[in-house]
């Protein structure tokens, strides 16, 4: 063998070598690639299951089951009647043309803050925004990825029984210009966790005072009345009085009390509640964790006291006595 075949020959196994190196690393980085992006979807996927799970429970813990279902899970129809006329909540399934399967994630955000829809047209405030406008992002945006997982119905909306001028969506403009302040809930530093966590179950996502608050002749809830209950409550039903009045309203029920009240409909004197608020009790405040439901009968028992006899002033007038 000469020397210049020595030198080729060893030029040819150091070329083999360097390719099989070569091939060697590139199949190397392929595969760690390979395991990053199986790691990375992973990631994605648990971080879709972790926001879903987060918009299940903002779902429930918000109350929408009540008002948006009639036989269909979330596809509206259900009359609400009100000392304004009856209206009718509407399909929220992610059906495109009935629904909101069209809408972004900022239209329904735009919704619940500002309560507008896509078009920027105002939504009458049965649609309980001026409580969902201190909703947090983070919670808006779990629900929105929530309900676009439901299944879409096609049921149309029905159009809304209201008389003039309450019938007028201008107006309401108007309406929302003195009486919504449009925000994020606002924590109280003064307070503990429990009490800000409370607060905040009440006011925003389980809207109580909606139904709670006695409202004045344009339908503005009286925050002098804060809670302290209504003859005139959704379909004309008398809604009591949860502030703690020993007299009227809740002040002799224990925190466990009011915590087995709000997991079981169990009332301290061994009764159950029974028609719309038992309803509202298996599709919102049953499904909380033992710790909201703690928050939630903390903020409520540290409320003041408001007097306020719906026995007196939901009973009919008497007027035997003129005939006697």
């Amino acid at each position: 063998m000469t020397v210049k075949e020595f030198i080729r020959g060893s030029q040819n196994i150091i070329m083999n070598k360097l390719q099989i190196a070569k091939l060697f690393r590139t199949k190397c980085l392929a595969a760690v690639l390979g395991l990053a992006g199986c790691f990375c979807n992973m990631s994605v996927a648990l971080a879709s299951e972790d926001l879903l799970e987060h918009g299940r429970y903002v779902f429930y813990a918000a109350g929408c089951v009540s008002c948006h279902t009639r036989d269909q899970l979330m596809a509206g129809g259900r009359p609400l009647v009100s000392p304004f006329g009856t209206f009718y909540p509407p399909n929220v399934t992610p059906h495109r043309e009935y629904g909101i399967g069209a809408w972004s994630e900022e239209d329904f955000l735009r919704a619940l803050r500002e309560g507008l829809n896509p078009q920027g047209e105002h939504y009458y405030p049965a649609f309980p925004y001026p409580s969902y406008t201190r909703m947090t992002r983070q919670d808006m945006q779990a629900l929105y990825a929530y309900l676009m997982t439901l299944p879409a119905s096609s049921r149309g909306i029905q159009p809304h029984d209201l008389p003039w001028p309450f019938s007028s969506r201008p107006m309401v403009a108007y309406w929302k210009a003195g009486r919504f302040t449009s925000g994020e809930f606002p924590t109280d530093p003064d307070k503990s966790p429990q009490w800000n966590r409370g607060a905040y179950l009440a006011d925003a996502l389980g809207h109580c005072s909606e139904c709670h608050t006695p409202r004045d002749y344009l339908g503005t809830p009286r925050r002098d009345r804060y809670l302290a209950g209504t003859c005139t409550g959704p379909d004309g039903r008398r809604v009591p009085n949860i502030t703690p009045d020993r007299d009227t309203g809740i002040g002799h029920w224990t925190c466990e009390a009011l915590m087995t009240f709000l997991k079981t409909g169990k009332k301290p004197d061994g009764s159950y509640t029974d028609s719309l608020m038992a309803e509202v009790l298996g599709t919102s405040c049953m499904q909380l964790t033992r710790d909201d439901l703690h928050s939630l009968a903390i903020y409520l028992q540290s409320l003041p006291p408001i007097h306020n006899d719906l026995d007196a002033l939901c009973a009919p007038f008497d007027d035997s006595s003129f005939y006697d």
